[in-house]
């Protein structure tokens, strides 16, 4: 893990119950050190727990002066179980703020006609839905995250009272632990 001491909030808008989550994430993206984003709070978010966007006002705008918003669900629902913020280990809440800021750094690489695709895609294609989570994972652990991914991982798939059905629409869109591993192992 990295060194947060150095790391200073600039064009940051954090909870204070996961600043030191999002602190510990970013640390491992020091090219998002001045990009703007605002951590929001909602009341669910279909289908997610987060979910990283760029904010629809600067979508056009250049690259470098885009703001992006990451929401947080209050409660995640899946299925019959709920969980709070609170609730997840905070190994396991790195790894998901990590995989959203992975998915930012896609969506830096991208023009405004491109980032406007991408979330039509995302919405009317599960291979495109695939494609974008893998490549959030790939960045975060990319980014040395790949501890922190394979909690998040271990977490959702290890947790006895998720279906299977759930398991295994996370296992088909996302990295497995065998793929993150993997990807560790070439960066060492």
């Amino acid at each position: 893990m990295k060194n947060n001491d150095s790391l200073h909030f600039t064009n940051k808008v954090v909870p204070p119950s996961i600043e030191e989550e999002v602190r510990i994430a970013l640390s491992h993206y020091p090219e998002l050190i001045d990009t703007p984003i605002e951590f929001k709070f909602k009341k669910s978010i279909k289908k997610s727990f987060m979910q990283a966007q760029p904010k629809f006002s600067g979508i056009f705008k250049k690259r470098k002066n885009r703001s992006y918003y990451i929401m947080i669900s209050e409660r995640l629902h899946i299925e019959d179980e709920e969980f709070g913020v609170e609730d997840i280990p905070k190994d396991v809440l790195i790894g998901w703020i990590g995989h959203e800021l992975g998915h930012i750094m896609d969506y830096r690489d991208r023009k405004g006609f491109n980032l406007l695709t991408f979330g039509i895609r995302y919405v009317l294609s599960n291979n495109y839905i695939r494609e974008a989570e893998r490549a959030a994972d790939t960045y975060a652990v990319n980014h040395g995250m790949g501890e922190y991914i394979l909690a998040t991982k271990d977490f959702i798939l290890g947790h006895a009272d998720l279906s299977e059905v759930y398991k295994a629409r996370i296992k088909r869109l996302y990295l497995s632990p065998e793929e993150i591993l993997e990807l560790v192992e070439e960066l060492e």
